[in-house]
């Protein structure tokens, strides 16, 4: 079931189940909370509580903002612990997961650990060598022209590349929920407004982080040309100790959704042992 939470400048959807330890699911752009539907029920099997949330402008939440920036998203997933009753686990995918450490950087007391998925947390740089990475140099161009133009079909046909290989059962389902949501009034502009913040403000919150943090990275991801490589500068950016990188070979840019058992059960690990022990 659906809930709203108001808080500044609009309202956040959001739904919540089970109970136990809190933990929040947040997407990324373009996207909703139907994106973590397989990883939901093995979370609520070991015993959490879990909130998937609507990103300010997706899904269910509404869709006017004045800002659009990772802090303003960290700002609404703070608001939405608070209201929960914290402190909470925050999952965040791609432009969440930079929003996730600067929630974890501003209110230690609200964050005992974070999961970065495919995260968008450092200033991004291109190299020339970059663009010799087939797989880099076809999603840029496709998220390029999806956000520059707006384009549905262009933003499907990067959605193509970023699960490789066989997809999931039900990707038709998937596409077409995605599809729908971004010809809403108002979709398509967020995920273009979203899309141009810079995750400059995430990177300056790394070395404020003080809670464990676990990096999962597609090996297959086409948004960098060396997934493992930016999965590892974000660990070391973080407090020395405090991250941790997991690969998935074969994942691309939404492992949450192509693998939900691995990424529920390298989750869970990292509950049990670093966020455990924290």
């Amino acid at each position: 079931m659906t809930e709203y939470l108001a808080v500044a400048d609009g309202t956040i959807a959001y739904e919540v189940a089970g109970s136990g330890p809190l933990i929040v699911l947040a997407h990324g752009m373009g996207d909703s909370r139907a994106a973590y539907r397989g990883v939901v029920p093995p979370l609520l099997a070991a015993g959490y509580r879990v909130a998937a949330v609507d990103l300010r402008g997706c899904g269910e939440s509404s869709v006017d903002w004045p800002d659009w920036s990772r802090t303003a998203i960290a700002g609404d997933l703070l608001a939405v612990v608070r209201h929960l009753g914290g402190p909470a686990v925050l999952v965040g995918h791609s432009v969440s997961g930079g929003a996730a450490t600067i929630a974890a950087a501003q209110d230690p007391s609200l964050i005992t650990a974070v999961v970065e998925l495919a995260p968008f947390t450092r200033k991004q740089s291109l190299r020339l060598g970059d663009l010799r990475v087939r797989r880099f140099r076809q999603s840029l161009l496709r998220l390029l022209g999806a956000g520059v133009f707006g384009s549905v079909p262009l933003w499907r046909s990067y959605l193509d590349m970023a699960y490789p290989g066989v997809k999931p059962a039900d990707w038709a389902e998937r596409l077409g929920l995605i599809e729908s949501r971004l010809r809403e009034p108002g979709r398509m502009k967020a995920m273009q407004a979203m899309g141009r913040s810079a995750p400059t403000d995430a990177g300056a919150r790394l070395g404020a982080v003080r809670c464990p943090v676990l990096v999962v990275m597609g090996g297959l991801d086409p948004d960098w040309a060396d997934p493992h490589a930016e999965g590892s500068a974000i660990v070391d950016a973080l407090p020395s100790g405090l991250g941790r990188l997991e690969m998935i070979e074969g994942a691309g840019h939404y492992p949450h959704h192509q693998l939900p058992d691995q990424v529920a059960s390298l989750v869970l690990a990292f509950l049990r042992s670093d966020a455990g022990r924290a």
